[in-house]
């Protein structure tokens, strides 16, 4: 008799224990999942125009950058030598970092949101930025340098911040920029007075090399609940030239 009252009370301190255990698994869990919780960007995003404003406008050429005595020059030399209207893009190369991020011809982004990765693909050019968080993110030393350089991503509450580096000196963009350069980009979500989401970057660059101080500038994109992406097949229209020419026998064709 004496062992079964034991082991009754064994058995319903176990028991107590157990519940007590899974309550405090499952508030370390609900905690857990509040601090994982942030706001899901996935979708299309439109160049926005706010309320009242006339429309989409580029600022290429309207921007006084401090650009140091070093940067100037290269970027003399550049435009010396392709001319004041040739660009990467009338030969099918993406504009990269930060340029991508703030024209990208007025044409629509796509996000695609997981927790271990951000996937940013603008229309133009099929350009993709990839913002790698936690255990994606690789060493520096293992990063390749691109014109859009690599990018990691970390939370800050609900804003996203985005350090990109690895990046390729340019002068062929309207941000020029040497190998040294850091960008920094800021993600929010705000709403207008028409009840439109509008994502805020708002981006600073710094570069010993090409520029006297940081310069920072911001953007904004408006959700298309229904809108996609286009295709962008600039180097088909090549090819389709490239054609043209040699039904016309302007070009030879090569043998391989």
């Amino acid at each position: 008799m004496r062992s079964s009252v034991f082991s009754r009370c064994g058995t319903r301190a176990a028991l107590v224990a157990l519940t007590c255990a899974v309550v405090a698994a499952a508030g370390a869990a609900d905690k857990a999942g509040k601090a994982d919780k942030h706001p899901d960007f996935s979708g299309i995003w439109g160049p926005y125009v706010e309320p009242g404003s006339p429309g989409f406008r580029a600022l290429r050429g309207r921007m006084d950058l401090p650009l140091t005595p070093e940067g100037r020059d290269k970027v003399a030399a550049y435009r010396k030598l392709v001319g004041p209207t040739d660009n990467p893009g009338a030969h099918c190369l993406g504009s990269g970092m930060p340029e991508s991020l703030m024209f990208s011809g007025g044409y629509p982004m796509e996000i695609i949101q997981r927790p271990e990765q951000i996937t940013i693909i603008y229309e133009a050019h099929n350009e993709v930025r990839r913002l790698y968080l936690g255990d994606k993110i690789i060493p520096p030393a293992d990063r390749l340098p691109a014109r859009n350089g690599y990018s990691t991503a970390h939370w800050e509450g609900d804003t996203l911040v985005v350090e990109t580096g690895s990046l390729r000196e340019q002068e062929d963009q309207a941000y020029a920029h040497s190998d040294q350069a850091t960008i920094v980009e800021r993600y929010h979500e705000e709403q207008d007075s028409h009840g439109t989401r509008v994502l805020v970057a708002s981006w600073t660059m710094t570069d010993p090399a090409f520029y006297t101080k940081p310069v920072t500038f911001e953007k904004k994109w408006g959700y298309e609940p229904k809108g996609i992406l286009l295709p962008y097949e600039c180097d088909e229209e090549t090819w389709l030239d490239h054609l043209e020419d040699l039904k016309a026998g302007r070009v030879q064709q090569k043998a391989y």
